[in-house]
This record gives structure tokens, C-alpha cells and sequence, in this order.
């Protein structure tokens, strides 16, 4: 077994990786990461290199090679997708594999390290709590924090997660965007547009494209979450009665809609998607598939599109609120480390809605790691086809405010790796 440190000679160290499928504010979390553990003191902020997998290869970066002033805290906070390198990778049940364990601890002993601190959603949580489970059993003297980060929304006892409120944004302003288009398209003409939206079995992010109706837009005609089941029939028919009375529609669906059966809707298009190593298939197709069917079924001019990628990247429509509380989140993970918190993840808490008011809490990891919170029954239709003003009502303060990108020729500036100042410590 590893040796423990002792406090009165080793550096206060403090590593921090990023997990999963990145947002458009991981990095603001970064970011607070390391401006607060630099103002509590601790000597090096590491970075893993693509998070746990790159750290058990030994690839990390003393981050204050790369971040030199305020301003680059500033360029961080508005920088997309994860800064550090993310990866999608499960630590095994811990009585399958000590070895694998104490090699992991044996480098945080060489590296001084005090607080392991990694960004990510449910699957990162499970790591947070697989290490410091062991090192509660083993002796070993490290914290071990979970910091939120999803843009699905669906980690359980958090409000909501930072992520959400900026990818929430992108879709609805996107979705006013495509119906402009569309009605500018539609002179005589029947046609029908689906939106697929990010979402494997929660459907908040599709929900948001009811942001889109506003004064001087309808918003989309129909919403389906992957929280019902999908009844293609009834679909049909509603959307046949829908177009007796208007000449276009416009559908969002989650990517993760599934038949009664639970296949997914996306699955009936025949392609076998592949699994990463959580067990998650890759969901896409959805709406390629059901613009198909109506289309073969009505005759109507119909398109189906993923807003994909673009719905965690899109830092330039960052939301100002989201942007501050992944910062909020970051230094609040490094703040319960120094105080003595491990297995714990950080959350978010929602004061108030008017005005909008959040502060961050702190739940054991156990009860998070795993689940998934859902959209509430209560808060779609009796139909399945749309969301209540309760939903909305969440949502709407979490998309407030922007940052201004910093511009340079035009377009937004980011802050990125210098490669040639990665070296081993």
C-alpha cells in the first residue's frame, strides 16, 4: 500500500481533469478551479491530459504554464469544448482490479497531489466515487470532488447543471431561427422540418425549443421527450390534422425517443450504431428517419437535421448565468477539499426565480453517481407532444445574459493547449 503523506512536509497540491462529452462552460469550471485553489494557497494546479485515461499514462500539465494573467482566466471562460482533453472511460469494480487502483494513488503520492478534482456528468461521478471509496478503505489521505457538468441536465439533487443553460440557448434561438427560414419558404407549399436534439433519456434540451415561441414566433408545432413513449401512429395522425390547418410544420424530438417496446425510434432505420465503453449507444438518425416516413406517407416536402455538435460548442451564445455558475461550481469544489470534503459532488441551488438567485451546495456522490433525473410527467402535456409553462418556467433564467466573446479578425478567440510547455513535472 501506498504511503501516506505527511502534512508537514509535502506541497499542497491539487489535480483537476475534465470527463465526458464537453459543454460550452466546462472550461469556466476550469478556470474556477484554478483561480480559487491559486487564492487558497495550494502550491501546483495540474491538469490531466483527457482526463482519467490520460492520467494513468502520466500525461498532465502544471496549468500555470498555461494560464498567465486574469485575461487568460477570462479567454478560458469563453473557450469551448474541454481545454484539458476529455475521454470516456469506466475504472473497474474496485475488488476487480486493486492493482489498477494503486497505481492510480502511487501517482498522486509522487505528484503531492491533496485534491483530485474532475468535471464531468454521471459517468464521472461514478469515478469520484469509485476513488474515494478506496481511499477511505486504504488509508489514503486525498479528497476526492465531483464538479456538474452536462449539457442532457439529467444529474440527479443539482437544480440544474452548468451546461444546460448555454446549450438551452443555442437551441432555442436556433430553433427561431430554422422557423424563420422555413415560413419564408412555405408560399403554397406543405412542408415539415424535425429537429433532433441531444438528449439520450432525458428530455430537457429538446424541451427548450419551446423557448423559441415568443411574441413574433409560434415556436416548433410539436415537442416529443424520450420521458414517453413514441407512438408513430399517433404521430401521423396528428401531424396530418396539424397540417389541415397550417401549411408548415415544425417537429422537435429528442434523439432518444423510444417505441413502447424501448427500442429507439432511430434503431427502425436499421443501422447499428456502436457503444462506448459506459454501454451508451450512439443515438443518431432520428429525425432523418421520421422526415423519411412522412414523407412516404404524406408526400409533403419534409427535411430532417441534428443540431449535433453545435448544441455543446457554440461558446459565442454562451448564457452569462451559465457561464458564472460553472465558475461558481469550480472554486466551490476546490474550496470543500480544503476544508475537508471528499466523495462529494457539487451542486447548484436555486434560490430564487425572480430575480433569478443560485448559490452552490454539496451532496454525498453516492446519491448521484448513476441515476438520472428526468423531466417531470407534470411538467408535458396530457398529449406527450409538448411542454407546460412550468417547464418553461425553469428553464427561461438559466439562458440569461452573454459574455462577448473576444474577438480577433472577426471571429471569437480561444484560449488552447501550448504544447510545447507540456512536459512531465
Amino acid at each position: 500500500m501506498a504511503k501516506k503523506q505527511s502534512n508537514n512536509t509535502h506541497k499542497r497540491n491539487i489535480i483537476v481533469g475534465q470527463s465526458g462529452g464537453p459543454t460550452a462552460v466546462i472550461n469556466s469550471s476550469l478556470a474556477g478551479v484554478y483561480k480559487t485553489a491559486k487564492e487558497r494557497g495550494f502550491d501546483t494546479v495540474y491538469g490531466m491530459l483527457h482526463g482519467i485515461q490520460g492520467f494513468l499514462d502520466e500525461q498532465y500539465v502544471d496549468l500555470s504554464t498555461q494560464i498567465h494573467s486574469d485575461m487568460d482566466i477570462e479567454l478560458l471562460k469563453r473557450t469551448p469544448s474541454a481545454f484539458l482533453g476529455s475521454c470516456r472511460f469506466k475504472l473497474p469494480e474496485i475488488h476487480e482490479d486493486l492493482e489498477f487502483y494503486e497505481r492510480i494513488f502511487q501517482i498522486l503520492d509522487r505528484l503531492e497531489i491533496e485534491a483530485f478534482i474532475y468535471i464531468g456528468g454521471n459517468d464521472s461521478m461514478d469515478t469520484i466515487k469509485k476513488l474515494s471509496d478506496y481511499a477511505i478503505v486504504k488509508g489514503h489521505t486525498q479528497k476526492f470532488l465531483g464538479v456538474p457538468k452536462t449539457i442532457d441536465n439529467d444529474l440527479a439533487l443539482t437544480d440544474h447543471t452548468p451546461g444546460f443553460g448555454s446549450a438551452a440557448k443555442y437551441i432555442a434561438a436556433s430553433t427561431k431561427e430554422v422557423i424563420r427560414d422555413c415560413l419564408g419558404l412555405s408560399y403554397h407549399k406543405k412542408s415539415i422540418t424535425i429537429l433532433e436534439v441531444m438528449g439520450r433519456n432525458a428530455g430537457w434540451l429538446t424541451g427548450a425549443t419551446a423557448l423559441a415561441k415568443t411574441e413574433e414566433c409560434e415556436g416548433p408545432d410539436l415537442i416529443y421527450l424520450p420521458e414517453i413513449a413514441f407512438d408513430i401512429d399517433k404521430f401521423l395522425a396528428t401531424v396530418k390534422e396539424l397540417l389541415e390547418k397550417k401549411d408548415t410544420l415544425i417537429i422537435a424530438v429528442s434523439e432518444g425517443i423510444t417505441l413502447a417496446d424501448g427500442r429507439y425510434v432511430c434503431e427502425l432505420s436499421g443501422d447499428n450504431a456502436s457503444v462506448d465503453p459506459f454501454g451508451h449507444r450512439q443515438l443518431q438518425g432520428t429525425a432523418t428517419y421520421l422526415a423519411h416516413f412522412l414523407h412516404s406517407e404524406l408526400g409533403h416536402k419534409t427535411r430532417g437535421f441534428e443540431f449535433s455538435t453545435l448544441q455543446r460548442s457554440a461558446s459565442h451564445i454562451s448564457s452569462r448565468v451559465d457561464i458564472d455558475e460553472a465558475f461558481m461550481v469550480g472554486g466551490a469544489a476546490v474550496k470543500a477539499a480544503d476544508e475537508g470534503d471528499t466523495g462529494k459532488m457539487v451542486v447548484i441551488d436555486r434560490i430564487s426565480d425572480d430575480p433569478y438567485m443560485s448559490s452552490a451546495g454539496i451532496y454525498d456522490v453516492h446519491r448521484i453517481a448513476n441515476n438520472e433525473r428526468f423531466v417531470p410527467r407534470e411538467w408535458v402535456n396530457e398529449d406527450g407532444n409538448y411542454v407546460t409553462e412550468e417547464f418553461i418556467n425553469y428553464v427561461e433564467p438559466l439562458i440569461q445574459g452573454d459574455y462577448q466573446p473576444f474577438m480577433v479578425n472577426g471571429l471569437p478567440q480561444h484560449l488552447v493547449l501550448d504544447q510545447n510547455k507540456i512536459k512531465q513535472p
